[in-house]
């Protein structure tokens, strides 16, 4: 499972990360991963994944724009989603109801949309097109209202 931290914008997130000694600490068993938009930290649970973003909560409030949780290839959960999941409030399926589509352009956010029940990305072309990376994620149905 892939952790995914989107930077704010003007932040260089790995940087920021590397450069002090306490997120040094606290990630020196992962292996970060810089993208252009922020960084991917490989996890092997749901649980280790949460409990790193609660362990990195000072960073994530002042650094990162979103989280994102890879629940399965190319197909994300946000944050509140993913603490559902692990508190066995909901229980996968094949869809979900509650997704929308981040776009990143020039390295930040810059546009969010929800989805149509059972819709996909490719049912958003000019969507798509209009960013450099979209990712689709599911969320929680409170997260909709």
């Amino acid at each position: 499972m892939n952790l995914l931290f989107v930077q704010k914008e003007g932040v260089l997130l790995y940087k920021t990360l590397v450069s002090s000694e306490t997120s040094r600490n606290i990630l020196r068993f992962y292996k970060p991963k810089e993208t252009e938009y922020g960084i991917i930290i490989e996890n092997a649970t749901l649980g280790s994944a949460l409990s790193l973003v609660s362990e990195l909560k000072w960073y994530i409030r002042r650094y990162v724009s979103e989280i994102l949780y890879e629940i399965s290839p190319e197909l994300y959960c946000s944050h509140k989603f993913a603490l559902e999941i692990y508190e066995r409030d909901i229980k996968l399926g094949e869809t979900w109801d509650f997704s929308k589509l981040i776009g990143i352009k020039e390295n930040i956010i810059s546009d969010e949309i929800w989805m149509e029940s059972h819709s996909s990305k490719e049912d958003y072309p000019d969507f798509v097109d209009s960013n450099d990376i979209v990712f689709e994620v599911w969320c929680s149905e409170s997260e909709k209202e």
